[in-house]
């Protein structure tokens, strides 16, 4: 045998055990596979139909029929984020972003209304929109407000959410509805103190109930509860001895609130010591209701 053959012998030898190997994997391989669901060849080939992309409009539009035809918010959220899935740098992504939050809001979902419209006031600030998806966030802390033995933690959220939809877009037709979800929530924190001041009251701490009352005298002054706070300011400081802010407390409500119960309580309980309601200017009383135009 030449040594010409021998070489290529050898180089056949030396090419085929790769092959032999590879082929030999593949062979394992299908065998393999015949124990599961399918061929790997059928693998390999099958077409993927996992995804189907639809078109942006006809998503947004299912969308609306879910929402207004259907009554289904929930399924009619899930067509709006899919659009912002399939086409994401669209003007229909934008749009369905918006109704996504609107329709999450709808559903009682507001966590994920808070997500998607903050999500919207982010990439889109400019857009004619925007006040409305802040608008959505203060409204879904807003319609969170816990019962008033509760933490409050929520309300001031609210609270916050409903001044920044006042602040930045004031001439919007959304402003005049937050200002009065405002006094709402506002009057939520007063009420809060106000239940701790006559806790306070009656366990004769009258110190750690005349500080909740002067928070509502201070901070809350447009609320319901103002005039409650001025009777029990008088009642507790008269209780303690400090006449001089009891009189300005029963002046100031009797000024501002003539007509209230709450003020002829306090003009017969400081009249029982020999005194009249005089408002003295220099105390805090006095100038929280000056610095608003009440007094």
């Amino acid at each position: 045998m030449s040594a010409q053959r021998m070489t290529a012998r050898s180089d056949l030898t030396r090419l085929g055990r790769p092959l032999r190997l590879a082929t030999g994997l593949v062979l394992l391989a299908i065998g393999l596979s015949g124990c599961g669901t399918g061929s790997l060849w059928d693998k390999f080939t099958a077409k993927d139909d996992t995804f189907n992309e639809e078109p942006a409009d006809k998503l947004y539009n299912e969308g609306l029929y879910l929402m207004n035809q259907r009554k289904d918010p929930k399924a009619a959220s899930k067509k709006f984020e899919e659009v912002d899935r399939q086409h994401p740098y669209s003007d229909w992504a934008r749009k369905s972003l918006l109704m996504s939050a609107y329709a999450f809001y709808n559903s009682g979902d507001y966590d994920s209304c808070i997500g998607a419209a903050t999500r919207y006031v982010t990439l889109h600030p400019g857009s004619s929109d925007a006040a409305y998806a802040q608008y959505l966030i203060a409204a879904s802390h807003y319609d969170q407000i816990p019962d008033i033995s509760r933490d409050q933690g929520r309300t001031e959220k609210a609270i916050a959410a409903l001044e920044e939809v006042i602040r930045k877009y004031p001439t919007s037709e959304y402003a005049n509805s937050a200002k009065a979800k405002l006094e709402g929530a506002r009057d939520q924190l007063a009420g809060k103190e106000m239940t701790v001041g006559r806790y306070y009251m009656e366990k004769r701490d009258y110190t750690a109930a005349i500080n909740r009352f002067k928070t509502v005298v201070t901070q809350y002054q447009t609320t319901r509860h103002v005039e409650e706070a001025l009777a029990r300011l008088t009642e507790a400081y008269m209780a303690i001895g400090i006449v001089g802010e009891a009189q300005t407390a029963a002046a100031v409500l009797g000024h501002n609130f003539p007509d209230s119960r709450w003020y002829k309580d306090a003009y017969n309980l400081v009249k029982s010591g020999g005194l009249e309601p005089s408002e003295n200017k220099g105390s805090y009383i006095s100038r929280a209701f000056k610095k608003l135009g009440l007094g």
